[in-house]
């Protein structure tokens, strides 16, 4: 019994000092600046800074790979505190936000026919471009919603998507998975947006939706600095001119210009 109990204590003994020295020997060093980038980070692994997860985030901003304001989803507090870790300057960046280019929903958009199948805006799409009679509306079953890493986005009761643009990150994951391309990326600053996405010609447009763009150009004729353009039928502004004077808003027939 003695014997056998010196015998098993002996090679717990063994295998324990094994495994000290193997510990030791194959032992990963970890830079203390990596855990402290991490540490500061929000660990919500979206991957809108560009690597698979803060992780890879926090080895890229240590190596000096990756600026310190990459992660969106921190925003300009964890951007000043990566900034002083790393003993570097925050580069001021204007924050983007996805906003959806449509408001024909189901009380202002004609559809051809009632969608019936799997709750997902790209299998909708493949039947025959969706329900709606415009090819370019917002098909309001979601997929954006789905890969929305911080719940910004959500669908409303006309069956449209709705950016809460407080929560959006401007990752643009909602931008990339919607097969019309109907939500994009834009300053939040901007004040006045086209919420329209079609190009065709004005009068399919009016058969179609009663709150899309015409092209009629009458926004351009108002605009006094040149910041509106029409391009292919669609009213398009630019951010970096307008300076949410409002007449466009004013002139527009269809009321697709809002501030």
């Amino acid at each position: 019994m003695i014997e056998a109990i010196l015998t098993i204590g002996g090679i717990g003994l063994i295998s324990s000092l094994g495994l000290g020295l193997a510990a030791k020997k194959f032992a990963v060093y970890v830079d203390p600046k990596i855990e402290a980038v991490a540490g500061a980070l929000p660990g919500v692994n979206c991957g809108a800074c560009g690597f698979a997860g803060c992780r890879g985030f926090a080895e890229a901003v240590a190596a000096g790979k990756s600026e310190v304001n990459g992660c969106l989803a921190g925003g300009e507090a964890v951007a000043l505190a990566l900034a002083n870790l790393m003993g570097v300057e925050a580069k001021s960046v204007d924050k983007v936000v996805a906003r959806l280019r449509c408001q024909g929903g189901r009380d202002k958009a004609k559809l051809k026919y009632h969608y019936l199948g799997i709750t997902d805006c790209q299998a909708a799409n493949l039947v025959a471009g969706g329900d709606k009679t415009c090819a370019f509306g917002c098909l309001g079953l979601g997929s954006c919603v789905a890969v929305c890493p911080v719940v910004a986005v959500s669908i409303n009761s006309e069956g449209l998507a709705v950016v809460d643009e407080a929560l959006c990150i401007g990752c643009g994951k909602c931008v990339a998975i919607c097969p019309k391309r109907v939500i994009q990326l834009a300053p939040q600053e901007q004040q006045v947006a086209v919420l329209c996405n079609s190009t065709d010609k004005g009068p399919l447009v009016r058969k179609q939706c009663q709150v899309g763009c015409i092209g009629c150009m009458m926004c351009k004729k108002v605009c006094p600095v040149a910041a509106v353009t029409v391009e292919n039928f669609l009213a398009r502004i630019d951010p970096q001119k307008c300076t949410a004077c409002g007449a466009c808003v004013n002139k527009c027939p269809t009321k697709c210009i809002l501030k």
